[in-house]
């Protein structure tokens, strides 16, 4: 499949939808934040079992407001972008899962900043796995959490499992199957594991 580069001259969500295919997302849509389900059990999934995150950044528990923290914010949304990347699961089962969550939250910085210029200003884009794990695995501590400033301001995001993002309600919001990595496969059809990242838009 040929890849294009997004129409600049396209206006809105749909430049923006291009923008998510055309940095590597397997498909993208925009859907109501009506389709945002946020569950406390999912969040609480980071501390019990302990997520190897937890309280290592600043975007992940404790140091983000949470379930009623993120239930606040996207009632000042009306309007959201989706976006998935299918990933083969024996990649996802292996140390290579982390440059595909890198170009998760890549993705979803593009998207956020792009709005933003667009004229969304509140925009506010979410990922997954733990921005630290990603993007500063050698580093002794997150800088933000030490009072200082960010070392990847434009490609680390928020991961929705602090918040308790229900993954699953938004494939089914957007119309999309929700795939779970595991074994198993053919290799001309092998199993896959669905990433997905959320920017509210207006």
């Amino acid at each position: 499949m040929m890849i294009h580069k997004p129409d600049e001259s396209t206006d809105g969500i749909d430049y923006l939808l291009q923008l998510a295919r055309y940095m590597g997302a397997t498909d993208a849509a925009a859907i109501s934040t009506d389709c945002i389900s946020v569950l406390d059990r999912l969040a609480d999934l980071c501390l019990k079992p302990r997520c190897p995150g937890y309280g290592m950044s600043a975007s992940c528990p404790p140091h983000v407001s949470g379930p009623d923290g993120f239930r606040e914010l996207v009632k000042e949304f009306h309007n959201a972008l989706v976006f998935k990347i299918e990933v083969p699961s024996n990649i996802l089962l292996s140390g290579e899962r982390h440059d595909m969550f890198r170009l998760l939250h890549e993705i979803a910085s593009a998207v956020e900043q792009s709005a933003v210029l667009a004229g969304h200003t509140r925009a506010r884009a979410f990922a997954g796995g733990s921005c630290k794990e990603l993007f500063c695995p050698d580093k002794a501590e997150c800088r933000v959490t030490a009072g200082g400033s960010c070392r990847n301001p434009d490609r680390a995001r928020p991961s929705m499992s602090g918040f308790g993002i229900d993954v699953s309600r938004l494939m089914e919001g957007a119309g999309w199957p929700m795939n779970r990595a595991g074994p198993g496969g053919r290799e001309d059809n092998p199993s896959t594991g669905t990433l997905s990242g959320l920017v509210l838009i207006g």
